[in-house]
């Protein structure tokens, strides 16, 4: 299928009709997935809207391979996990279709990345193989082509003064970092910021205590000296991130759709600003799954935006940016 057309939805009903484009290729494609819809009784004859198509439970990625069609991947992302515990596999047999994924996501939120310099604060992802994050990040780091760009692990002084020289030289500047390893930086060097924008990845990996998120941003936002925290919700598992530009409320690029179900009844999706069980649709993952059931808890609301509020009580706390209630 044509997958250079999925970035170009310009509307609702686009979107739907690329949404069900997809969910027929890999019901077609798709061994895992098809069997798992056969098991609710769908195909491609009773689907015909968007509230028709079964989300495949996030947890698949961790005991099947997710792919649709024949080819062998390119490259495969693992989640982090606690030692000896199941790790999530996402197979990704087109990288290109990810780069295209998260520059236009970068570009619709923030603009050309080149306009800014941007800075990694990403310890426990750096010092694992398989990071989606550190896979996306340090292409961005690559293209905004800035001579000052680059990743830190421990290294807080150094990130210190130049957090400040670039700040006080009015240079558009991006930190993105892991919620402890912010946290840590901040204890230890407290700055007023102008000019950077202080995006969180969430995840405390056992690090630090598990905070909410008001109180994260609250500390974050004094220790900065901002007066917002972004924030990023992705997962090895997609393909696609969403964006907050401040209060945890999030929002999704065109080619990604979040819905809300009931923690009860999985086939039955909740109203708006109802707290359920979020559902992702991300067409970035045509060549795997674009409808995934996360273990996340969230709220939607009627402009399409979104919150995250914890996960569900028996799944495994994983860094796709939240924090525990």
């Amino acid at each position: 299928m044509n997958t250079s057309a999925l970035f170009d939805i310009k509307n609702e009903n686009d979107f739907e009709a690329k949404a069900l484009e997809v969910f027929r290729f890999q019901h077609h494609n798709n061994l895992v997935y098809k069997q798992f819809c056969s098991y609710l009784g769908r195909d491609t004859k009773s689907v015909n809207n968007l509230l028709d198509i079964p989300f495949l439970p996030i947890e698949f990625f961790k005991s099947k391979t997710i792919i649709s069609g024949d080819s062998s991947p390119q490259i495969s992302f693992s989640s982090s996990g606690t030692t000896g515990s199941k790790t999530s596999q996402h197979h990704v047999v087109d990288l290109n279709i990810y780069e295209v994924s998260y520059l236009k996501a970068f570009y619709h939120f923030y603009g050309d990345i080149q306009d800014y310099c941007v800075l990694a604060l990403l310890p426990s992802y750096l010092e694992r193989e398989g990071s989606s994050l550190i896979y996306m990040v340090d292409d961005l780091i690559k293209k905004s082509e800035h001579p000052s760009s680059g990743f830190y692990l421990d290294e807080f002084d150094s990130l210190k003064n130049k957090l400040t020289q670039l700040d006080a030289s009015g240079t558009k500047v991006l930190l993105i970092g892991v919620s402890f390893a912010l946290l840590d930086f901040v204890e230890k060097h407290p700055l007023r910021l102008s000019n950077t924008i202080v995006m969180e990845t969430g995840g405390m990996k056992g690090r630090k205590k598990e905070m909410i998120r008001d109180e994260l941003h609250h500390i974050l936002k004094q220790g900065f000296g901002v007066e917002k925290i972004h924030s990023e919700y992705g997962m090895t598992e997609l393909l696609s991130q969403a964006y907050s530009v401040g209060d945890g409320i999030f929002n999704t690029p065109p080619w990604m759709k979040v819905l809300i179900r009931d923690t009860e009844d999985p086939l039955t999706f909740q109203k708006d600003e109802k707290t359920g069980g979020i559902n992702v649709i991300d067409l970035a993952n045509v060549n795997s799954c674009s409808f995934i059931a996360t273990q996340d808890l969230g709220k939607l609301y009627r402009d399409h935006s979104f919150e995250i509020l914890g996960r569900f009580d028996h799944s495994d706390i994983r860094g796709c940016n939240l924090m525990a209630l």
